[in-house]
């Protein structure tokens, strides 16, 4: 080791013999990226013909070769470790687990050197010829993006049917809805600058196999210059795109990304709420086609009232016991505040969903907690989302043992049998109907197994049937599901306590519905009456949860509707008159609740909407 007091011999050697001050280090121009998955094979010749084309157009320590080693089960990383410490310039980027190739290659350009970068794939498919104008292209400034093109008119590849087939459809595909007048975007031989890929590929959600069209195509968008040109190409090996998954999964990553850049920004909460309306109009037009609304409006007007105001009685008594459910998620999150206000902010955020489409509504309540009592807005969300876990676990439940125990009685295989005509499709679909209940109710148990432990094995799940983007997104959504329980779930009583609660709120709502459908004279036996609103309010409520119009309305009408008029005596007109009673009634107590609750805790319904949503899109980009 030198010492510091001795003239330091590394200084004096930097500076040289004639004390000239050490030459600049050479500047890395040209990062090339080669995405490797048990290329054991191959890729110590991809890498040194890789280097020996660089070297014939580009001076020594002006590039580099990154081998983006992408989880191998092979030799790959060894041999990779081998090169990097042969060959100067030669870098190799270790994962232990699979990134996808989008993901291997994102990391590596970000960690690259270079002010332009390069990729392709390491079965050299595409004539290495074509290099030096790939690189070339981005780096003398004349195109900020540059994509070989086996799809050019005068230069088509001869491609075997089963991948030059999907490899067409996917291209047109792209062209007709992301509209990028680009041949072929799929080509495994691409440059980008640096300026581009910083100013894009935050914006590229995908990593997997769409990942550099989606970057072809955000460039694009934020105008930057792309330039396709001509290349040779040959085939080599096997293709590891799977013609169904992977296909299947590009095509979906296409419609995604032509919604998020054509749809998505021409779409606020105004242009929702006008869609919906047409939507629940054009619905309501269809049914007139097979209901007599007249006949509804009599059997509404010939309905008990004293039997309507037991059911608004009985639909308010839930309310409080929704304040306390949300006092003990609350409460397991570390934050404790009194039922009142709580039952307050459920009332508003409720209303919040009746006024605005696509539940809108759903994040006024984080707002109302954080402006009136400073809970930060993560724990806001989190518990909201733990409350809309525990309905959806508690309605599935209700659903599903109503079914069941309705299929067990015979009922079913009776209605079953009327409606189809044949005892044998009767049983047949008695059959199916038992088979999604016991499915959801064991997806139910499943879920609650996992949340009660410290585990979340529901990525690996999902990963054994596929690890392409979209089964990611699939295993991400289902994780933060099993997380939100998990939240509340960690001690038993508080687990125990807001499921009950859940089954005592739901419950209420049947009653209402009972009391609501008894009033309109329908002669069902009362365990007849109380098992079809169990089932019908539970579907009805599973339907609410698309975000088509605000409320759900129609949806809940619907599903009430058909159930209750298929699954008994009850005709369509009387079951569509109790539905939009009982749905109008419930809607009715939580729009009065809520605008004495917006009174009392001096809260603009649209003020807080607006917060709400610039949240909810600050939270989104945080966690992403």
């Amino acid at each position: 080791m030198n010492d510091p007091a001795d003239g330091s011999d590394a200084a004096e050697r930097a500076a040289g013999a004639d004390g000239a001050a050490p030459p600049e280090p050479t500047r890395v121009e040209v990062s090339v990226v080669l995405p490797a998955y048990n290329e054991a094979d191959t890729i110590e010749g991809t890498v040194r013909t890789t280097v020996d084309t660089l070297e014939a157009f580009l001076d020594p320590g002006t590039f580099e070769v990154i081998v983006a080693e992408d989880g191998c089960e092979d030799d790959t990383p060894t041999i990779a470790d081998r090169l990097a410490d042969e060959i100067p310039g030669v870098r190799h980027f270790h994962s232990d687990e699979r990134l996808g190739r989008g993901g291997a290659l994102e990391r590596a350009f970000d960690a690259a050197h270079g002010g332009t970068l390069v990729y392709f794939d390491t079965d050299l498919a595409t004539d290495m010829k074509h290099l030096e104008e790939l690189v070339n292209t981005v780096r003398h400034g004349e195109a900020d993006v540059a994509t070989g093109s086996r799809w050019m008119p005068d230069n088509v590849a001869d491609r075997p049917a089963k991948r030059g087939i999907p490899s067409r459809g996917y291209n047109a595909a792209t062209r007709l809805f992301l509209r990028t007048g680009l041949r072929d975007h799929q080509c495994g031989f691409k440059a980008i600058s640096r300026e581009a890929f910083d100013a894009v590929h935050d914006d590229v959600e995908d990593r997997h196999w769409f990942w550099d069209t989606e970057l072809l195509v955000r460039a694009q968008r934020a105008g930057f210059e792309v330039r396709e040109f001509p290349v040779d190409w040959e085939p080599k090996g096997d293709s590891k795109v799977d013609l169904v998954r992977d296909v299947f999964g590009m095509g979906s990553q296409i419609l995604r990304t032509w919604w998020q850049l054509s749809v998505q920004p021409r779409v606020n909460k105004w242009v929702t709420l006008g869609a919906s309306a047409l939507l629940v109009l054009f619905a309501f037009l269809l049914s007139t086609l097979y209901i007599d609304y007249g006949t509804v409006l009599d059997r509404i007007s010939d309905a008990d009232p004293t039997l309507i105001a037991v059911a608004a009685v009985v639909y308010a008594l839930s309310w409080p016991l929704r304040g306390l459910r949300y006092r003990d998620i609350l409460a397991e999150l570390g934050y404790t505040e009194k039922l009142g206000f709580l039952t307050g902010a459920v009332f508003i955020s409720q209303t919040g969903n009746l006024v605005f489409p696509a539940r809108l509504g759903d994040g006024v309540r984080a707002y109302v907690v954080k402006a009136r009592r400073g809970i930060p807005y993560p724990s806001g969300f989190a518990s909201l989302a733990a409350e809309r876990v525990f309905d959806l676990l508690t309605i599935t439940v209700l659903a599903g043992l109503v079914l069941l125990g309705y299929a067990a009685t015979g009922d079913l295989a009776r209605v079953a049998e009327s409606v189809t005509g044949a005892s044998q499709s009767g049983q047949i679909a008695v059959l199916v109907a038992v088979g999604i209940a016991v499915v959801a109710i064991a997806a139910v148990a499943g879920i609650v197994l996992s949340a009660r432990s410290d585990r979340n094995r529901i990525r690996g799940l999902v990963e054994r049937f596929s690890s392409d983007s979209y089964a990611d997104y699939v295993a991400g959504a289902l994780e933060r599901f099993v997380g939100d329980v998990q939240q509340v779930g960690g001690d038993p009583k508080a687990f125990t306590r807001v499921g009950a609660t859940s089954l005592v709120i739901w419950t209420l709502d049947v009653i209402t519905a009972v009391f609501v459908l008894a009033a309109f004279g329908t002669g069902l036996e009362t365990a007849t009456l109380v098992t079809i609103c169990f089932f019908a309010v539970s579907v009805g409520n599973l339907a609410k949860v698309l975000p088509l119009s605000p409320g759900g309305v129609g949806l809940y009408e619907a599903a009430f509707t058909l159930l209750v008029a298929g699954l008994t005596p009850v005709t369509a007109s009387v079951a569509l008159g109790a539905a939009i009673v009982d749905h109008f009634l419930k809607n009715v107590v939580t729009m009065i609740g809520g605008g004495v609750s917006m009174l009392a805790l001096n809260v603009s319904l649209t003020t807080a909407v607006e917060e709400a949503e610039e949240m909810e899109e600050v939270e989104s980009v945080d966690s992403a």
